[in-house]
């Protein structure tokens, strides 16, 4: 009897928190679903876009590719910047996370901007190659996928940083020690010790700056100038400019379906609970 108190309690203090998620996302997204199956008529006609509409393709191709290369190379450059910190002292690590989570503290609008200062063809980039001789003409860096990438990639790198540093940290680095103190190189010590044991963390990264790329709308929109739609831009496009309801909360009903079915992909190779915080079985 106690437990079941103890139990309808816990019940009861999640009551109110359940209610607003179903009524700020399970009620918007079900309602998506249906303008999606019901505008400009009832049917399945605007999923059919899917495989017949050129421009649809082309949009869900940008956008897979543009998240394809900013989760690899944010990927990259998060896995080498976890290395150096969780490896570092206790008092370097500090000034470490700072530099990594201060472009959190900016807005995306702002590092959107900035990017474009820089890369432009009066930029500071373009200006600088010009200077040391390395192009005779300015580079096209932005307005187009690369600007984004750059932008994304810039954005993302503290999101992919997190998960991986909490897995590093877990490794004992007595582990290394004993790998090195048997014979093996630096190199051999990291590939056949350090690397698997860090891959949870790597995958969890993935998936998180996977997820989170699929729905940019702001630094493409600003660094593509346009030229270049992913899927959240080309969203808006249709409901707000071209009032096509139908269409857009199409694509937004794959989005939401492609995240859900990558979050199931990759639970069974990372615990996703812990990768969003909640404790260990």
């Amino acid at each position: 009897m106690n437990a079941l108190r103890r139990d309808a309690g816990w019940w009861a203090l999640l009551l109110p928190a359940f209610l607003l998620m179903t009524v700020l996302y399970v009620a918007p997204i079900v309602q998506v679903l249906a303008i999606s199956v019901t505008e400009p008529q009832p049917g399945f006609g605007n999923y059919e876009r899917l495989l017949t509409n050129a421009g649809v393709q082309r949009v869900i191709g940008t956008t897979l590719r543009v998240c394809a290369m900013t989760t690899a190379l944010a990927l990259l450059l998060g896995y080498a910047l976890s290395y150096v910190i969780a490896l570092a002292r206790p008092a370097v690590q500090r000034y470490w996370l700072l530099v990594v989570l201060v472009p959190l503290w900016i807005s995306v609008l702002v590092r959107a901007f900035a990017w474009v200062t820089l890369l432009r063809q009066q930029g500071l980039v373009n200006q600088g190659l010009q200077a040391v001789g390395l192009v005779d003409e300015p580079l096209r860096l932005v307005w187009n996928e690369f600007g984004i990438v750059v932008g994304m990639v810039h954005y993302m790198v503290p999101y992919a940083v997190l998960p991986m540093l909490a897995g590093m940290r877990e490794i004992d680095p007595r582990l290394l020690a004993a790998a090195r103190g048997l014979g093996a190189s630096r190199r051999a010590a990291f590939l056949r010790v350090f690397l698997p044991l860090s891959l949870p963390g790597l995958v969890a990264a993935g998936v998180l700056v996977f997820i989170f790329s699929l729905g940019f709308y702001i630094t493409p929109a600003i660094l593509g100038g346009g030229k270049t739609l992913m899927a959240a831009e080309w969203i808006k496009l249709q409901i707000l400019d071209l009032v096509r309801w139908g269409m857009g909360t199409m694509l937004a009903t794959v989005l939401v379906v492609a995240i859900l079915a990558t979050l199931v992909l990759f639970s069974r190779v990372v615990d996703l609970n812990r990768l969003f915080g909640g404790a260990r079985a």
